[in-house]
């Protein structure tokens, strides 16, 4: 795995997304592949059962699951994501995520 490449390390560079976060028991793992004043590119590792409580962003976001299946509730509205699939959660609106299955997910969010 290549986890310990930083992201100006990854520059250039063909690499598996899925490599660059591992999976820790009970936790939700980070990892920043981007981080500019117009916008983030992070990648997450969420173990079976933990989540992010509900909250908001000023912003658009991107997910999209790289591995695994979540839960994603936008406004109340339930829906179930896997492997391959992404889902934009609007800017000001409630979400929430869940692991159903532990997932690894890329969050892109564009700050304008």
């Amino acid at each position: 795995m290549e986890h310990d490449k930083s992201p100006l390390e990854l520059v250039g560079q063909a690499v598996k997304l899925i490599d660059l976060v591992s999976y820790q028991e009970g936790s939700i793992v980070s990892r920043t592949i981007i981080d500019k004043a117009t916008g983030t590119c992070t990648l997450f590792a969420f173990d079976e059962g933990q989540g992010l409580s509900e909250h908001t962003a000023p912003f658009d976001a991107l997910v999209y699951l790289v591995d695994g299946e979540a839960e994603v509730t936008i406004s109340g509205k339930i829906l179930h994501l896997k492997e391959g699939d992404m889902v934009i959660m609007p800017a000001n609106k409630p979400h929430a995520l869940r692991a159903v299955k532990k997932f690894k997910m890329m969050l892109v969010m564009i700050k304008s």
